[in-house]
């Protein structure tokens, strides 16, 4: 595999896209008083539902949220809802505001749950289907892999959690995180990892849902063989994956002696790369490094990261085969 990054003549429109990240994040934060009525409210249980990278973002959420003590709250891929009593709330993540599953969740529960909905095209159906709606115009994308629409709703919904002060412990404030964003748009990404076969992501907590879709990103722009998991369950069967060539990709804090075990077999671990001042970057700013990484692997291997196989912006199914 080649390892010099790119061997395209132009730059696409998904690293174009990327690199605005940390201004999108900017402009949900100034925008959170625009959307707050599409927002879960505190103290309520919630299920956040998506498909894809917007059910991983999801369950980011979810972590986050719960553990803030903002409230129960619940991630499902909108196809598994269980349709269940008890929530107060429905959020439905959908960039598309089209996508067949999420769409169904909303419609069968209107009248009966308050929902909310987030996405970035303000004339598709999913304004009809949910109770409110927040708009994210500005970070759409032509892209057809998702990128900074995905993370600029989390962007948005930590600056939620943060105006009402239920923040987890340790978890970063948005404008540190927007700082690192700016770093991570830049540094340098390493040959190792440039020039690995394999890829294993590991997250806690809340990063673990950054984790699944940093493997997201790598299979759908480069068909990268990537796999994703809690970091403590690394120890418990996927370390065997790892070798010389292959890295360990660790979102947020390292679990002790994770570090000892990668090397001990001859992996590269990614912990200390792209690190701020004060430590690690920001996992969701990590994740654009991740980004980066598939963009430039799908380049080195003649793929054309803006028409990644088999995919398209959006998943509309037939009716009746949802």
């Amino acid at each position: 595999m080649s390892t010099a990054g790119s061997s395209a003549s132009h730059t696409s429109r998904t690293s174009t896209e990327i690199a605005t990240q940390p201004a999108t994040w900017a402009q949900a934060a100034e925008s959170l008083p625009l959307h707050t009525d599409a927002l879960p409210r505190r103290g309520e249980r919630v299920a956040v539902i998506g498909c894809g990278t917007s059910w991983f973002m999801a369950q980011a959420y979810a972590v986050l949220r719960e553990s803030g003590g903002h409230g129960e709250t619940d991630a499902f891929a909108a196809s598994e809802f269980p349709y269940r009593d008890g929530y107060d709330r429905v959020l439905a993540i959908t960039r598309s505001g089209t996508t067949t599953e999420v769409l169904e969740v909303l419609r069968r529960v209107k009248g009966t749950i308050p929902t909310g909905a987030i996405t970035a095209d303000p004339e598709t159906p999913v304004m009809e289907a949910a109770d409110a709606i927040a708009v994210l115009d500005f970070a759409d994308e032509e892209s057809v892999v998702q990128t900074r629409f995905a993370t600029t709703v989390l962007a948005l919904l930590r600056a939620h959690l943060e105006a009402e002060d239920a923040l987890p412990t340790g978890v970063r404030p948005l404008s540190e995180a927007i700082q690192d964003a700016e770093l991570a748009v830049t540094v340098p990404l390493a040959a190792e990892v440039l020039g690995a076969e394999q890829f294993t992501f590991l997250g806690t907590g809340w990063t673990y849902g950054l984790a699944l879709e940093a493997g997201l990103k790598m299979r759908e722009a480069a068909g990268a063989w990537t796999e994703a998991y809690p970091a403590m369950e690394y120890r418990h069967g996927p370390i065997s994956i790892t070798g010389p060539g292959r890295v360990a990709w660790i979102f947020g804090a390292l679990p002790d002696g994770l570090a000892e075990d990668i090397r001990s077999v001859g992996g590269t671990m990614t912990a200390e790369s792209g690190s701020n001042a004060d430590g690690v970057l920001d996992p969701l700013a990590d994740l654009i490094r991740a980004q980066r990484l598939a963009v430039a692997l799908a380049e080195s291997r003649g793929y054309d990261p803006d028409k990644p196989r088999n995919l398209t912006r959006s998943v509309v199914l037939e009716s009746g085969t949802a």
